[in-house]
């Protein structure tokens, strides 16, 4: 493997067999068509294993859709890692840290380190490439990062996107780009990883409300006070973290939180949903089939703002619902009732 000569990865291994990481798993797959790569799953389900392997397919979390012949999948991380010049990262982000400790040892020394998670982690308010840089010992040369209006099952049906590969080497980014480009992913790269992943970060949190309008059955114009509400407070964190508004109004910032917050296929959008409808948080979970990052990450998000000084009205609302603090019924007088303002600030 050789990211300077531009060779791409003979094996590529993707850890976490959920709705994102088989699709990005698909994305590599059709990308590597009529090549000698090949790409490896790693799953928790010996019976999500199963069916990728013998009906190339992963009912759980994809329906019907076929996946290419050139994906394998294993329960044995070890194996998965083995030899794999590409790594990508398609795990909850709150177990990322403890899963990293147990698979240092086995990820290649030259290996570059995808991370396709949308989180922020609890108690240290870091985002995901800071707790692979930290835990696996790499430079950030060889983390990068994968964002978008990138909603998996419309991606699994090879409806056409695009996306975004952030790193700080821009030939990093340009290597990991050109080996997930099939005709209906279209990749660009940039380096401002901070905005990237602040952008994909805090529109799970907004998703989440407007979500609970949607269950309190408000009409579009609330809807979208909240959406660009929401990212102008997530411009002012993205921007106090090192961020570049440019970014912010590209595809990991105006992009994934659109997609995000206007579609019934978004977790975070059906979790506040059902909370606008009436559900108790734990009702929610109970019927939540994946992870809705921004339930988990919603605390770490305000945290994060109040340290940088950054105003976050609706982040904070939000995770004053998620934590009981506030009824849904709330939520909305709260914001309504903030002082006036100019709309810059």
């Amino acid at each position: 493997m050789s990211i300077v000569d531009g060779i791409a990865p003979v094996k590529i291994a993707v850890l976490g067999a959920g709705s994102w990481g088989t699709t990005f798993a698909k994305i590599l797959g059709d990308a590597a068509a009529g090549t000698d790569r090949r790409i490896v799953l790693w799953g928790r389900r010996q019976e999500v294993v199963d069916q990728i392997n013998q009906l190339h397919r992963n009912p759980r979390y994809l329906s019907t859709t076929e996946l290419p012949t050139n994906i394998s999948a294993s329960t044995d991380v070890q194996e998965v890692l083995k030899d794999a010049g590409l790594v990508v990262l398609a795990v909850p982000a709150q177990t990322l840290r403890e899963q990293l400790r147990g698979l240092a040892a086995h990820i290649a020394e030259d290996a570059v380190v995808v991370s396709l998670m949308k989180g922020l982690e609890l108690g240290t308010d870091q985002r995901m490439s800071q707790v692979i840089e930290q835990e696996l010992g790499i430079g950030k040369d060889r983390v990068v990062v994968v964002s978008g209006p990138n909603l998996a099952m419309e991606i699994a049906r090879q409806e056409p996107t695009a996306s975004v590969v952030a790193c700080a080497d821009e030939d990093t980014a340009k290597w990991v780009a050109n080996v997930c480009k099939p005709r209906y992913f279209r990749p660009y790269t940039v380096d401002d990883v901070v905005g990237v992943e602040i952008g994909g970060i805090v529109k799970n949190v907004i998703a989440l409300c407007v979500g609970i309008c949607e269950g309190q059955k408000v009409g579009d114009n609330t809807k979208a006070s909240v959406i660009t509400r929401g990212l102008a407070e997530t411009t002012r964190l993205a921007l106090a973290l090192g961020g570049k508004a440019e970014t912010m109004a590209g595809l990991a910032g105006l992009g994934d939180l659109v997609a995000t917050c206007s579609s019934s296929l978004s977790r975070n959008h059906t979790a506040g949903r059902m909370l606008g409808e009436g559900l108790t948080l734990d009702e929610v979970n109970n019927r939540m089939t994946q992870t809705a990052e921004g339930i988990k990450s919603g605390r770490a998000v305000s945290d994060l703002a109040a340290k940088m000084g950054v105003d976050m009205p609706i982040t904070n609302a939000v995770v004053g619902v998620l934590e009981g603090k506030l009824t849904v019924d709330e939520l909305g007088p709260l914001l309504l009732a903030r002082q006036l303002k100019s709309e810059g600030e």
